[in-house]
């Protein structure tokens, strides 16, 4: 990255619009711009898990999570920077094994809820749910419209969605595990309640 923050408000923005590498300026409205904002919301959502749970092992790996999307947002927003990796994906999927190991096997749907930490964790599934849909209608559009964009190509939304879809995974698995490790018992759906 060049300049270092030295300023909070540029004034830049006022009109609507938003800069990134290549000294281009896109509306905020516009779907990379969304797509980068859903993906910083996910992150902040993330860091309220860790603020708010005492599990030290899930909160280092969420903090590593983060770096990851703020690698994501990066790769968006500029096209020289190479930090995300999607075998990060793999990574992801070796600690939803890990932690379904000490789990017992689902049989129903599970409400979100339990504990505060669980809460937070599905609540954050669900906006990494909204996050998959956002990158998924950019790659749609850019497809749809043979964008040629260099700050973001078809490879690298893909390999975003996959990321995104295999941590939407971890979260309800962390969700679990979070109720799990703080003996709050799951809540079963009941497909047949009316009140």
């Amino acid at each position: 990255m060049g300049n270092r923050i030295s300023k909070v408000y540029t004034r830049t923005g006022d009109g609507g619009t938003t800069g990134i590498a290549g000294d281009i300026r896109l509306d905020k409205d516009d779907l990379l711009i969304h797509a980068i904002g859903e993906v910083d919301e996910l992150n902040s959502e993330i860091g309220v898990i860790t603020a708010f749970s005492d599990d030290e092992e899930i909160n280092t790996q969420l903090q590593g999570i983060q770096h990851d999307l703020f690698n994501v947002g990066g790769m968006f927003a500029f096209p020289e920077f190479d930090g995300f990796a999607v075998s990060r994906v793999d990574d992801l999927e070796v600690l939803i094994d890990q932690y379904n190991e000490e789990l017992e096997p689902l049989k129903e749907f599970i409400l979100p809820g339990g504990n505060k930490d669980a809460a937070l964790a599905l609540k954050t599934r669900a906006v990494c749910r909204r996050v998959e849909r956002s990158l998924v209608t950019l790659m749609h559009f850019y497809a749809e419209n043979e964008v040629d964009f260099k700050h973001a190509d078809h490879d690298q939304i893909s390999g975003a969605i996959r990321y995104v879809n295999r941590l939407s995974d971890l979260l309800f698995t962390i969700g679990r595990l979070l109720n799990k490790r703080g003996n709050t018992s799951e809540i079963m759906w009941a497909s047949h309640r009316t009140t």
